[in-house]
């Protein structure tokens, strides 16, 4: 099923895709002739990125409208989900079998396979990006073939094919590591001085299983503290506790965020910030988000801390959190373990602007990699040098897609042909 020239906009609102034609296929069969018949296609997931990321002047498909299904393998410790699966419906059913997923990101608005493909992350010392958590992935080939590839049975390009990008095909089920289920109370610490945090980053970020802090960088912030009732919580008790529930964005009403006031609920009802029947974050906003070395974060604090007078008027919000290291290529968090900075934006592009580039222009110099779904300045040349296995990827790229039916002019800035 497709609709000719069909206006789609992201989820901010702030992109609208080229695309002349969006299908929605209701079936795999369905789905693989769209492909094997298209000369030029993209999937586009639920919308969350601010880029042009999914962008086509051709064809896009949504993934959406296919059957959807959640398959827990208890002995192999997994579950496989078909794509266009939003974590909301995810998380419920695997809970209702009895397992979890070890980490989730703000929103469980998002589709699985539009999170894997960009790098999404939650926040915890010991917890790598969403993309992590993948052990198989399957996807439509250019001539509409299924092709698989995995963990163990492809060890030399898998770490290639998981953050893509979309570039690799169309991606149709992910096999996703799963655990026990467990509980997670949260708390709120709030008037927390950044130089408190910037000079106790293990302290803080090492307080409970996933920390965030949210801050307008002009001087103190909240600590939000996740803590799985099954683990010690750390000693750090910084700022004063919060009086009653909050929003991470400042002013706005709390009925939106998950529960506080560290009354214990199920994992998935705590670790993203947001309850996925209700409107998430800001509603009118942009994005944008760095990841800096751990071992570099107190610079990075101390360089915002500078800018802050700048920053905090186009701001709804920012957030840190870190991430653990993985070996996903083009994850941002390769190789490394992260310190993320994430910038919730008014939605006026003229404002912020200037004040992102100001912002990178004091990261980058401290190794920072841009998150591939959100706003940046930086030149696509300069972000694909800042990951060692660009040339893997290019390659892998070509070599499954040799006419470039899953390229968009985002992904050929990034990766040129030949």
């Amino acid at each position: 099923m497709s609709a000719p020239h069909t206006q789609t906009t992201n989820w901010a609102g702030n992109v609208t895709y080229a695309s002349p034609r969006v299908h929605r296929p209701r079936s795999l069969d369905e789905l693989r002739r769209v492909v094997r018949d298209s000369a030029r296609i993209r999937a586009l997931g639920s919308g969350h990125s601010f880029n042009l990321v999914a962008d086509s002047d051709a064809d896009l498909v949504r993934l959406d409208g296919l059957p959807e299904r959640i398959e827990v393998d208890a002995e192999n410790a997994t579950v496989a989900v078909s794509a266009g699966t939003r974590y909301a419906e995810l998380v419920v059913e695997l809970h209702r079998r009895g397992f979890a997923l070890a980490n989730l990101a703000s929103l469980p608005h998002i589709s699985v396979a539009g999170s894997c493909a960009t790098g999404t992350h939650g926040s915890g010392d010991g917890q790598r990006c969403l993309s992590a958590a993948v052990r198989a992935v399957e996807l439509v080939a250019p001539d509409g073939e299924l092709v698989r590839f995995g963990r163990e049975a492809d060890p030399e390009v898998f770490p290639g094919t998981v953050v893509a990008l979309g570039a690799l095909g169309v991606v149709t089920r992910l096999w996703l590591d799963v655990e026990p289920a467990f509980s997670v109370a949260q708390r709120v610490r709030v008037g927390v001085p950044l130089d408190e945090v910037a000079g106790h980053v293990d302290d803080v970020f090492g307080a409970a299983y996933s920390v965030s802090l949210f801050t307008d960088w002009r001087g103190e912030g909240s600590v939000w503290l996740k803590h799985r009732t099954d683990r010690p919580e750390g000693s750090w008790r910084g700022g004063r506790s919060a009086e009653g529930p909050l929003h991470p964005v400042p002013g706005m009403p709390p009925e939106p965020s998950t529960e506080q006031m560290g009354v214990p609920g199920p994992w998935h009802e705590r670790l993203p910030h947001f309850r996925p029947e209700l409107e998430p974050s800001a509603g009118k906003e942009l994005q944008s988000e760095l990841y800096v070395p751990r071992e570099r974060a107190a610079e990075a604090f101390a360089a915002l801390r500078e800018i802050g007078h700048l920053v905090a008027p186009a701001l709804h919000v920012a957030e840190v959190r870190t991430v653990r290291a993985d070996d996903l290529w083009l994850s941002p968090a390769y190789g490394r373990d992260c310190v993320a900075f994430h910038f919730t934006w008014l939605p006026d592009p003229e404002l912020v602007s200037p004040v992102l580039a100001a912002v990178e222009e004091r990261l980058m110099p401290l190794e920072a990699r841009p998150h591939w779904g959100k706003l940046t300045s930086m030149a696509p040349a300069d972000i694909a040098a800042r990951y060692e296995r660009a040339a893997d990827f290019a390659r892998l790229s070509g070599e499954l897609d040799p006419s470039g039916k899953f390229r968009n002019a985002f992904t050929d800035a990034l990766f040129p042909r030949g």
